[in-house]
């Protein structure tokens, strides 16, 4: 059985109800911006639930066409689809401890209190900061009054952005939104730029990424661990996946959730060192990229900077016969204008 629904991400609305401990988030980017994200990429989907049975397309994943993009970009406004994320309620500074809280409207003004259980959770919380660095993955508590609550702290000031990753109960089939505020929190700040990497060290595992990563296309991406230069072969099941992606945005932080090709891994199944991502970045440039894995109950964080390329372009004959072979093979321009077999790239993804 595959994983059955994907992660959409929704807004809605908070009364202020906390002390003066507590600070407010504004929405960072209107509708209209997030709109016109939408005309420039052509309508991509930032929230993709990959190797699932979620609508997105076949069994295998991959959707019907590698090449097509989905409905839209997420992360980028406070409403869609008539929900809305409210103010958030936070602490103000840096090291100051006290609660994360939030609420949603549903389209009839009313805080929404039924949801769909979405890789086990639900409601999926990320929070990172603007640079893109401390990142964080959380899952808070809901009240019969419709408000999500968490115990918080912010490590360093900055200004943040806050993620509310759901599925509504009355949503049509597994449909999601995703929905986004600002939070600015007090103290001494330094940005950091972080460098472009595809390898990371955490408590000691060595997580490393690879793939044609190719803007407005499907990129297949793997992920592989090892510990001590030995291959992690322990990987658990963490919320339906042996792993969880995020990828965001330079710039805007625009929204990308993938998880692995394959079945969902039954409770007590073990996996690794390898876990396979198909997904598709919807522009040129950098991303920020963080991987969640689960290795004997705890559950660790991998951070990736990475850049796309262009996507490729499609070989078109010429008058001398040149693009793809007969047998889907790309072919290799010579001087003589004759194209020759090279390697195989029929299947699209540049194998």
């Amino acid at each position: 059985m595959r994983t059955s629904a994907r992660l959409g991400l929704y807004g809605g609305g908070l009364a202020l109800l906390f002390a003066a401990a507590f600070g407010t988030a504004s929405a960072v980017v209107p509708e209209s911006a997030a709109e016109e994200w939408n005309e420039e990429t052509g309508g991509m989907d930032m929230d993709m639930d990959m190797g699932a049975d979620s609508g997105h397309g076949d069994d295998s994943g991959h959707g019907d066409d590698h090449g097509e993009a989905a409905a839209s970009v997420g992360g980028l406004a406070i409403e869609q689809d008539g929900y809305r994320l409210g103010e958030i309620a936070a602490p103000r500074q840096a090291g100051v401890a006290g609660t994360l809280a939030f609420a949603i409207t549903a389209p009839d003004g009313e805080p929404l209190t039924d949801y769909t259980v979405s890789h086990e959770k639900d409601l999926h919380l990320i929070v990172v900061r603007s640079d893109g660095t401390r990142f964080r993955h959380e899952h808070p508590t809901l009240d019969e009054h419709g408000t999500w609550s968490l115990p918080w702290t912010w490590d360093v000031a900055g200004t943040y952005r806050v993620y509310a990753d759901f599925v509504p109960a009355d949503a049509d089939g597994a449909s999601g939104v995703t929905l986004t505020r600002t939070v600015e929190v007090a103290g001494d700040y330094g940005p950091e730029t972080p460098a472009n990497t595809s390898t990371a060290e955490v408590d000691g595992y060595t997580v490393t990424l690879d793939g044609d990563l190719a803007a407005g296309t499907t990129s297949d991406v793997t992920v592989a661990i090892t510990r001590d230069g030995e291959p992690v072969t322990a990987l658990e099941p963490y919320l339906g996946a042996f792993g969880h992606l995020v990828a965001l945005r330079e710039g805007d932080l625009a929204y990308l959730h993938v998880h692995p090709e394959g079945d969902e891994p039954a409770p007590g199944d073990l996996s690794g060192p390898r876990i396979e991502f198909a997904t598709e970045f919807p522009t040129e440039g950098r991303y920020f990229l963080y991987l969640d894995f689960q290795v004997d109950g705890q559950v660790r964080t991998a951070a990736f900077t990475v850049e796309t390329t262009g996507a490729a372009a499609e070989a078109e004959p010429d008058d001398h016969g040149t693009g793809p072979a007969p047998d889907g093979s790309a072919t290799e321009s010579t001087p003589d204008g004759h194209g020759h077999g090279g390697e195989s790239a029929s299947d699209g993804h540049g194998h």
